[in-house]
């Protein structure tokens, strides 16, 4: 007889594992319990499948990574952990790596696929299953999501049954603010660049639910609101299954942008090199709520061109600068930025007694197609905009910094 024991560590975990939603996903950092909550998740589900005609519990999910050296060190190892070969039955180290556990009256089948090959890809849109987990779902595209919630409820067939649940569940470290994780749990608006047909595949179905793990530490800050320490939090999940000095040890000799997406759980990405600001700290000159517009002052914008252009847009207001807005596209030329730009200045910033706007001077250069610049597009748009005066690296550096 082989026992089993699990207990959830935290509230949010806890949630995450008692819900019954179709597509479910929960970000957290690391060491807090959320890839051993989803193994253990599949199994719970495939103990809680109802019997088929011949009195056999089955089902079938896929557990799916983004590369093949990832899927073996860090998917599998995880899964064979809590179910080693010994008690559960024999693992099929070739792939498509299969585990095929039979106990009692269960017969669950696992599916490990790293989908950094076309034919893995293939693979999954063959399969015909209960359900999917999606380990560290930051690495995979959500053209890969959507796929999979089309292979989920296919396994046992109708006639056999049909499955008691079916559905996707997906865990993560914290991904980027334009992922589509954390635009999807509403954790940050829709881009302005991203198209209206693709916007609409990033509304929340009401059949999806995201769940975020608390920090792993707690930040210790000075009088002046300046970083000075880490320290344990009480609020971090899974401490029962983790040393005491898991996260103080962890946190030794990485940067700040590392602690805060693997510890804090917090959107971003990780710092590589020298950053060009480095007394840029978003604690300090990132407001916590929208910048209001003032009344009667004038709007400034900046501009880059090319295809991926963009607009900062800010007031200067009793001599500090408020920079209210960034406007940021990809593929996009500038007649169609034009309007996007036209279209926010004559709402948000209505109220503004004027709009002055520079651009980098190398968009005054003639196009060899048709002879236009794209000032000579903004201003065809009702836009009056110019070269800033100089293109000067120390200048515009220094600009910033001030």
């Amino acid at each position: 007889m082989t026992t089993f024991k699990y207990k959830p560590d935290g509230e949010v975990l806890k949630a995450f594992m008692k819900d019954d939603t179709f597509f479910r996903g929960i970000r957290g950092p690391v060491g807090s319990g959320k890839s051993v909550g989803c193994c253990v998740e599949v199994f719970r589900r495939a103990l809680q499948q109802k019997k088929g005609p011949d009195g056999i519990r089955k089902s079938r999910w896929a557990i799916i990574r983004n590369t093949n050296p990832q899927l073996r060190t860090t998917t599998i190892k995880t899964w064979l952990d809590w179910f080693p070969e010994n008690d559960w039955g024999k693992f099929t180290w070739s792939v498509p790596y299969t585990h095929h556990i039979k106990k009692g009256d269960m017969d669950l089948e696992v599916i490990f696929l790293a989908l950094d090959r076309p034919e893995d890809v293939k693979k999954l849109l063959s399969l015909e299953l209960t359900g999917i987990w999606i380990n560290e779902a930051r690495e995979i595209p959500k053209s890969i999501i959507d796929a999979c919630t089309m292979r989920v409820g296919r396994f046992p067939s109708m006639k056999d049954g049909g499955p008691s649940w079916t559905g996707v569940i997906a865990d993560t470290n914290a991904p980027e603010e334009d992922h589509w994780w954390p635009i999807m749990a509403g954790d940050v608006p829709i881009p302005d660049h991203i198209p209206r047909e693709q916007a609409k595949m990033l509304v929340t179905p009401d059949n999806w639910r995201f769940y975020t793990q608390p920090a792993g530490m707690k930040e210790v800050k000075n009088s002046e609101g300046e970083l000075e320490d880490y320290v344990p939090s009480k609020e971090a999940e899974n401490q029962k299954h983790m040393m005491k000095s898991y996260y103080p040890n962890l946190i030794r000799g990485k940067t700040k942008s590392w602690i805060d997406v693997y510890v804090m759980n917090r959107l971003g990405s990780i710092q590589d090199g020298k950053p060009i600001y480095p007394m840029f700290a978003p604690e300090a000159h990132v407001a916590t709520e929208e910048v209001p517009i003032a009344a009667n002052l004038p709007v400034y914008v900046g501009l880059d061109f090319g295809l991926t252009p963009a607009a900062t847009i800010g007031q200067k207001v009793r001599g500090r600068w408020l920079i209210q807005q960034e406007i940021v596209a990809i593929d996009m030329g500038i007649v169609r930025f034009a309007e996007v730009l036209r279209q926010e200045l004559a709402t948000r910033f209505s109220a503004a007694s004027e709009v002055i706007i520079y651009g980098d001077p190398a968009g005054d250069f003639r196009a060899q197609t048709d002879e236009s610049t794209p000032f000579h597009i903004l201003r065809g748009a009702g836009l009056r905009a110019f070269p800033a005066p100089s293109n000067s690296v120390d200048l515009r550096l220094e600009a910033v910094s001030s």
